[in-house]
């Protein structure tokens, strides 16, 4: 007989391992092309396949050219910044050059970068086999508030020069300068089958008929997951030449057709919203690691998000169901909710990814439900004012209650000195944007450094009470494994280092909770002192005999 009902969670780990096993098809399917098997030649005594024009061997020449517009057909208006004669698609080199940036750039234009891949000793436009390709050398982007002392009023930057200062207003976006043009011509001999072309390269290819055999020119790309926002510069008005760090390496047609997928998931997250800083931590996971370091990167990040979504939806579902806080401590529920909204707060003014973000977000909302949930509250609205009730706790709630006070009387010895010593010491050694910059960074310091003791008093309720069958301890589970989880993200993905160590501190807390389970063994059938049993009974009826 079928169950009445499937499980969410046996439902979620199905599509998780779906997704799993589709993502490793597709990405077996990137990376292993198949080739063109020589047929049976057509009327025309072509087989179908396209072979590379650099089996040749020819003679090839490199130049990289800039201009204002965006589509140039002669050699007007132009400017020539590199040019490597005998140019080797097999050899490695790295060169800088300094760029003259007209003024037009200068006033928030955007200057492009033409380069050319074409027959050594022939201008690229008198090339009918050349290959070229064109990036932007500016993208726009809102800079980085400056930092002052709130007491001096001392800025980083007053020693330099009034005239070298440009002032900008705080959420326009202004043109930045890309230091690295990082450039990639493939080099496999490998013979595509012209009925089945991967549409990723196809519309980097150039093909020519050569005799009665269908050839495609070399495959130029431009590397943009290599632009970094470290490397942006501000283009100031008076600033006439610009450094431009040129590279070129082979690459493979797998990692080829990889990179290409790669840049165009960065782009679709520009397009829904996220910023250039935003896409930039998505670059640092690919530029920035090894490949099969990536590879583990991926499947450690999808469990990750399947071990949110379950910790999510237990920890809920944990509340949804609580009717008494016998057993839990109010403070350390009070103390997770103003510890998570201060992250987030902290987050947002750090203009820390969407992917560090996001999750911060979805995390503070639902430690404002639980709160709600812990103080029994109910909200009544009269017209446009809300009045605020709270619901009345029985004996065996206050005697928690008693736990928990006490528990929170000698925390608060140690850890408001030395909170608000903290905060006054970073105001005069620190600068920071505002006086709001200012107070968010003292409370989340505080929250970073010595938020694990608010969750000595949980600890000490679950001391006295010689027990822990009260906690959710599915989601904890879950969240457990998130926290190691974590630990790998702290290295791969940007974030301020205080939100880092905080990861590992999690470590910690963890561990304490499994040696309180250890301890306190839990016996969901025994009725504890309150006279409840924490024991899931089945919905199902009993069978009749």
């Amino acid at each position: 007989m079928l169950p009445r009902r499937s499980s969410l969670t046996g439902l979620a780990v199905g599509l998780f391992a779906v997704y799993v096993a589709h993502t490793c098809w597709v990405m077996y399917g990137i990376v292993h092309t198949r080739p063109c098997l020589a047929a049976a030649r057509d009327a025309d005594g072509n087989d179908g396949c396209i072979r590379p024009y650099l089996a040749r061997r020819p003679k090839l020449q490199l130049s990289v050219y800039t201009t204002t517009r965006s589509n140039i057909g002669t050699e007007n208006n132009i400017d020539l910044v590199l040019n490597v004669e005998n140019f080797d698609v097999e050899s490695k080199f790295e060169r800088t050059v300094n760029v003259s940036v007209p003024k037009k750039t200068r006033n928030n234009g955007t200057l492009y970068a033409y380069i050319f891949l074409h027959h050594a000793g022939i201008l690229p436009w008198r090339d009918g086999k050349q290959v070229h390709i064109v990036s932007p050398l500016t993208t726009y982007m809102v800079p980085k508030p400056e930092e002052i002392n709130l007491l001096t009023g001392e800025s980083v930057t007053q020693q330099i020069e009034a005239e070298k200062k440009q002032t900008y207003a705080l959420d326009e976006p202004v043109s930045h300068w890309r230091t690295r043009l990082t450039l990639n011509v493939m080099v496999e001999d490998f013979v595509f089958d012209g009925s089945s072309l991967p549409a990723d390269v196809h519309r980097y290819m150039k093909m020519i008929q050569l005799d009665k055999t269908v050839h495609y020119l070399p495959i130029l790309f431009i590397d943009q997951l290599s632009n970094r926002v470290k490397d942006l510069m501000i283009i100031n008005r008076s600033t006439t030449e610009l450094p431009l760090t040129v590279s070129y390496d082979k690459i493979s047609l797998g990692k080829l057709r990889f990179w290409i997928h790669m840049q165009d998931a960065v782009y679709s997250l520009q397009q829904f919203g996220f910023s250039e800083k935003d896409a930039d931590e998505v670059k640092g996971i690919f530029v920035d690691t090894n490949l099969y370091f990536l590879a583990l990167t991926f499947f450690v990040a999808a469990f990750h998000l399947l071990f949110d979504f379950l910790a999510f939806k237990n920890d809920i579902s944990f509340w949804k169901k609580k009717k008494s806080m016998i057993g839990m401590s109010t403070k350390a529920v009070l103390w997770r909710c103003f510890s998570t909204v201060i992250i987030f707060l902290f987050l947002l003014d750090e203009q820390t990814s969407l992917l560090v973000l996001i999750p911060a977000g979805v995390g503070a909302v639902i430690e404002l439900w639980k709160v709600k949930k812990a103080l029994k509250m109910t909200i009544d609205w009269n017209g446009l004012m809300p009045a605020v009730k709270f619901g009345a706790f029985t004996e065996s709630e206050k005697k928690t209650e008693e736990y928990d006070t006490q528990a929170m009387k000698y925390l608060s010895y140690l850890l408001y000195p030395l909170c608000i010593g903290g905060a006054f010491y970073s105001l005069l050694n620190i600068k920071y944007k505002s006086w709001y910059s200012w107070l968010i960074n003292s409370f989340v310091n505080g929250v970073y450094a010595f938020g694990f003791l608010f969750m000595l008093p949980q600890l000490f309720v679950n001391y006295k009470m010689k027990s822990v069958a009260h906690l959710p301890w599915k989601a904890f589970t879950y969240k457990a494994f998130n926290t190691f989880i974590d630990d790998i993200f702290a290295f791969i993905i940007t974030m301020p280092t205080s939100h880092r160590l905080a990861c590992f501190r999690d470590d910690v807390v963890f561990l304490v909770y499994l040696y309180q389970r250890w301890l306190y063994p839990v016996d969901k059938s025994r009725v504890n002192e309150y006279g409840e049993s924490y024991e899931e009974k089945p919905k199902r009826k009993p069978h009749k005999e």
